[in-house]
């Protein structure tokens, strides 16, 4: 990331409390003049920070634009690589679209495209994606591991952990897992992952993550075919959600959680899924592009993949389908 005097500025601002931070004490930090400090200042303010200026004082902040620009966020960012290059963009398509586009392009491992709103988000299948504006989180993670294409749809089954553990960590919340990428809260979608590949013959080129989270919609926000079925963090706790707070819960734990599948391998992750899990141990409907298969769903195997025993005994492997709970 690059530590500009600008994110220097915020971070100073947000730790000092709603202390005043006097112009000169900051000039003498960073080394540079008061007019310096005072540009930046307005800068901040451009971006829709709250700063009063009190004469012989300093400068206060009041309050932090409640969007996903890059400044806040990283300010207090506590990761190594996710996140330390970010690109922001007010609307946009698919912060997927993106993503492709500057991993093609050759941009650095850790790269997060974050949006206000999408215009064509899009799910797993090529589903639409309701995306509110300035109402929840719609990002793309782009990572390049040093692994084979075949381990590219456990990233997805990583990612699933890091975003639980991540509402969990800021919300209280306890989601639960529906294989393979949404996040329920109360039997109700809150979040979709969906992980896709640029391959060549010498294996991944990047990985692009896209989590599309639900966090301060309210019942009215979502389109009345999915009202039923669709929650946010809002709804669910009955307080608004930070999302900045929240992008950097998520980034730490996917951060975390992908260097432990890289170093160690699958099996602690396993374990914390299938602990997440609504699927496993219950009855379900598994629809297929070229059958349908009810039964028990028994766990995931070390590769992700979902085993189900039908009423014959015979146990199944589901690599991709549409999971429905029976009663």
């Amino acid at each position: 990331m690059n530590i500009t005097v600008r994110h220097k500025l915020a971070k100073r601002l947000i730790e000092a409390g709603g202390e005043a931070l006097s112009g000169q004490q900051l000039a003498d930090e960073f080394g540079i003049s008061r007019t310096a400090v005072w540009k930046h200042i307005k800068d901040l303010e451009d971006q829709g920070y709250e700063i009063e200026s009190i004469k012989k004082r300093g400068y206060i902040l009041k309050s932090i634009p409640d969007t996903l620009e890059p400044t806040a966020i990283q300010t207090l960012l506590k990761t190594k690589r996710i996140g330390q290059v970010m690109k922001y963009i007010e609307s946009c398509p698919s912060t997927q679209i993106i993503a492709h586009k500057l991993a093609q392009e050759g941009t650095a491992d850790g790269t997060v495209v974050l949006t206000e709103t999408q215009t064509a988000g899009r799910g797993r299948l090529a589903r639409k994606w309701d995306s509110a504006p300035q109402k929840g989180i719609w990002m793309s993670i782009i990572l390049r591991p040093d692994v084979v294409p075949q381990k590219a749809p456990q990233f997805t089954l990583v990612a699933a952990v890091a975003v639980v553990r991540a509402i969990e960590e800021v919300t209280g919340l306890k989601p639960e897992i529906k294989w393979p990428n949404d996040i329920l809260i109360n039997g109700k979608k809150c979040t979709g992952i969906l992980t896709e590949l640029q391959s060549d013959a010498d294996g991944i080129q990047a990985l692009i993550i896209g989590i599309g989270l639900n966090a301060n919609q309210e019942v009215e926000d979502f389109s009345p075919e999915i009202q039923e079925i669709a929650s946010s963090l809002k709804m669910a706790s009955g307080k608004e959600v930070n999302r900045q707070e929240l992008v950097r819960a998520l980034l730490f734990h996917i951060e975390q959680f992908t260097n432990i599948y890289i170093e160690q391998g699958f099996a602690i992750i396993k374990l914390m899924w299938e602990s997440y899990s609504s699927t496993i141990g219950q009855p379900i409907r598994a629809r297929m592009a070229k059958e349908t298969l009810v039964g028990i769903a028994e766990g995931i195997t070390d590769d992700g993949v979902l085993q189900l025993r039908t009423a014959d005994g015979k146990l199944h492997g589901i690599y991709s389908a549409d999971i429905e709970m029976q009663n």
